[in-house]
């Protein structure tokens, strides 16, 4: 159908307003509808169009034009205004979750909440779109699975309801993906790694779940913590979700048990953690419990014999890059070592326990390491020239001497036995595990 420009008269003047005219199945017959209300002749003269008429009447021209070139455009085939561009680097990991054959068991855990899409559909289209571009969920929804290959069949709220429900449920989908992945590949359960992580959200309340504890990227967002099992061949075994503010010292412990239970893990599991977890109730428990450990451990903190043996050049093997370029430099010890640690009752627990410990000296980490430690030192002396107080220096403060050794206030001044040690120890990083017969590149 079309437009066109309708006059009446009211009150002997002249009101302008355009009007479509359509087709209506119910009445078999043409039928008009208002589309824009413009106005009486006279007082659009008086705004200063001299002829309403002409006027608007090319406005119809112009828009019955655009209904004549979208319907040809309907009617003829042309270039589409989507982008050809498609995103197949997901297409072996889909290979991989075909050959799992978990849809059915989806779907029978997904049947008491009578969703009206497929939760495997949304499950597998944000594999596949993490795969190719981890985004926001918004922007994955818009931006990349309309580029996969496998169009999706569910609207943004829906894919927000089904994350709902795999959050709810990811312990018993943890499950069926494990069993699917041993029945497939077959696990190799002789021995296991378990690690622990966390993750913010950009959130200003906490939940449950959500709560605020010490964040990896030194965030105040309420965080989550994570505990993740892995075979021996770094497959994912199990996985659990605890609160961000528990610590996960004490966590670790629990984690492990539940997760292996759960999972019928037997072998040994090697804890891997970084400088926090490394204390001396999980070192000596983990050994008690016949698993074994693997944490790095903070050079600085280390005794002043064992950071001689650190600097000493003796026993370092350099490793070279293809050109003949030093990468990295790596020596080893084996020897016994104490821990000990107050138990619940406050007896104290020692243990002597035989493990490795493993060097190595970065060339590229020392050089990156000076150059920060030499910002920081300009930046204390930039404060100390403009009279700064103590906490106007931030992390720089830490190359900076506000007391004397009688504890008493002084004028600050640069701590240049704390610049020198950590100049020294610029490149150097320690790694202990109990794994003895584990070499060192291993």
């Amino acid at each position: 159908m079309a437009y066109f420009l309708k006059k009446t008269k009211r009150n002997d003047r002249l009101y302008l307003s355009i009007y479509e005219s359509f087709y209506s199945p119910e009445t078999k017959n043409t039928r008009h509808k208002s589309f824009r209300k413009i106005g009486f002749v006279d007082a659009l003269i008086e705004q200063g169009i001299d002829d309403p008429i002409s006027h608007f009447q090319k406005e119809v021209n112009e828009l019955n034009s655009k209904r004549e070139t979208e319907k040809c455009r309907i009617n003829f085939q042309q270039i589409s205004d989507i982008s050809p561009e498609l995103c197949l680097g997901y297409v072996p990991i889909a290979k991989i979750l075909n050959m799992l054959d978990v849809k059915e068991h989806f779907g029978y855990l997904s049947s008491s909440r009578k969703f009206e899409f497929d939760v495997y559909d949304v499950f597998s289209a944000l594999v596949y779109a993490r795969v190719v571009a981890p985004l926001s969920k918004h922007q994955t929804f818009h931006d990349i699975l309309p580029k996969l290959y496998v169009q999706k069949n569910f609207s943004y709220d829906q894919l927000l309801e089904g994350l709902e429900f795999m959050g709810e449920e990811y312990e018993k989908l943890v499950e069926i993906l494990t069993v699917a992945t041993d029945d497939n590949f077959i696990l190799d359960s002789s021995r296991s790694y378990f690690d622990c992580t966390n993750y913010y959200f950009e959130i200003d309340k906490e939940s449950t779940l959500q709560k605020r504890g010490p964040s990896k990227e030194n965030r105040k967002d309420p965080i989550v913590g994570m505990g993740l099992l892995l075979d021996a061949q770094m497959l994912p075994v199990g996985m659990k979700i605890f609160p961000g503010n528990e610590s996960e010292k004490p966590v670790m412990r629990d984690l492990i048990h539940d997760l292996k239970s759960r999972n019928n893990i037997k072998g040994r599991t090697i804890q891997i953690a970084d400088k926090g977890l490394n204390c001396a109730k999980n070192i000596i428990e983990a050994i008690d419990n016949g698993d074994g450990y693997l944490f790095s451990k903070s050079v600085k903190t280390l005794p002043e014999r064992e950071r001689q043996w650190v600097l000493l050049d003796d026993g370092f093997e350099t490793v070279f890059d293809q050109n003949g370029e030093p990468v990295y430099k790596i020596k080893e010890c084996i020897d016994t070592f104490t821990y000990s640690y107050k138990n619940d009752y406050g007896n104290v627990i020692t243990r002597n326990i035989k493990e490795k410990r493993t060097v190595t000296y970065n060339f590229s980490l020392a050089k990156k390491k000076l150059m920060e430690i030499n910002r920081m030192i300009e930046k204390a002396k930039a404060h100390r020239a403009c009279q700064a107080k103590k906490e106007e220096y931030g992390e720089s403060s830490k190359y900076m001497q506000f007391l004397d050794d009688q504890g008493k206030s002084i004028k600050p001044q640069l701590n240049q036995k704390a610049i020198d040690k950590d100049k020294e120890l610029a490149g150097y990083n320690m790694l202990v595990t109990s794994e003895i017969n584990m070499s060192s590149k291993d």
